[in-house]
């Protein structure tokens, strides 16, 4: 068999992309989402996208993602391959210059049926030979005005918080006792709970969403309860952030923060807001499912 070539996209070439065949079972394509350069009104840049060609014949292909102000992708979210062409894939994503995570999207219920199943097996066992591991499953959330708006329960009071350092404690203080599974692999490495607790910071800031969105809740005593953060992603509102202190833990606050949350947003004009929690996190699952927040979506993370 033929040597494959791998390398990088350019402008001239980007409709290479296009060339491969895809059934649209899982992925962002099966979703509705095409890829495109951001040239012509996509999120994709040719120079992180790669293929590989056999007889320049695309046979793999992924795609890196950026916001619009990063110098480097953040995430792999584009990943396929022919028929037989996995070990192919694999040689894609061990040349690529950057280590980030992969966000597999997946149907909700994706394991049962067996050709959506085995198109997202193909693509993790791929990954899988090329270095990475399967770190979390996650919910994919929506939440319209369709669904209707959930009611305030009225057992906390929410204010604007402008200090980061505040922020920052509090953020430690939720990830001291954490089940969320990116927070306990940034703990368990060199940068422990500070960095955790950092790079949420860095996330809020990284949102285009304005500062003075980020709230914290206080039972009506003055106790600290938790903090929830409305947000605007480049892909549109969501829930950015909820977290309870240990010390709250076990009264339901976390639906409290959501609804403020989804409030919150909707009062700023959101006719959607996207939202997240692992598969694990059965208090936050269930928080979600009871503010009326559906799930559209499972995503399955490698690292």
């Amino acid at each position: 068999m033929t040597d494959v070539v791998i390398r990088p996209l350019t402008p001239s070439d980007a409709h290479l992309f296009h060339s491969l065949h895809d059934p649209r079972l899982v992925g962002r394509s099966a979703f509705g989402h095409r890829w495109a350069t951001t040239a012509d009104g996509g999120d994709y840049r040719p120079e992180w996208t790669w293929v590989a060609l056999r007889d320049d014949v695309v046979v793999a292909r992924a795609a890196w993602w950026g916001g619009p102000e990063d110098t480097e992708p953040l995430l792999l979210n584009y990943f396929d391959f022919a028929e037989g062409e996995d070990e192919a894939g694999a040689e894609l994503l061990r040349r690529a210059p950057w280590s980030v995570e992969y966000e597999l999207i997946v149907p909700a219920g994706w394991r049962d049926t067996p050709a959506v199943r085995a198109a997202a097996s193909g693509r993790m066992a791929a990954a899988e030979a090329a270095g990475m591991r399967p770190l979390v499953e996650r919910y994919r959330y929506e939440w319209t005005p369709a669904d209707g708006l959930p009611e305030r329960p009225g057992r906390l009071v929410f204010r604007e918080e402008p200090d980061d350092a505040v922020i920052l404690d509090v953020l430690r203080r939720v990830h001291s006792e954490t089940l969320d599974a990116h927070a306990l692999r940034t703990i368990a490495g060199p940068g422990g709970l500070e960095q955790a607790a950092r790079e949420e910071l860095d996330f809020f800031n990284w949102c285009p969403s304005p500062r003075s969105w980020w709230q914290l809740a206080h039972t009506p005593d003055g106790a600290l309860a938790g903090i929830h953060v409305p947000a605007r992603n480049p892909g549109g509102p969501c829930v950015g952030f909820i977290g309870v202190v240990p010390e709250a833990r076990g009264h339901g606050y976390g639906y409290d923060l959501l609804v403020e949350c989804t409030r919150f947003l909707a009062g700023e004009g959101a006719t959607a807001v996207a939202g997240a929690t692992d598969r694990g996190n059965v208090p936050m699952a269930a928080a979600f499912a009871r503010a009326g927040h559906r799930v559209i979506q499972e995503r399955v993370h490698l690292v």
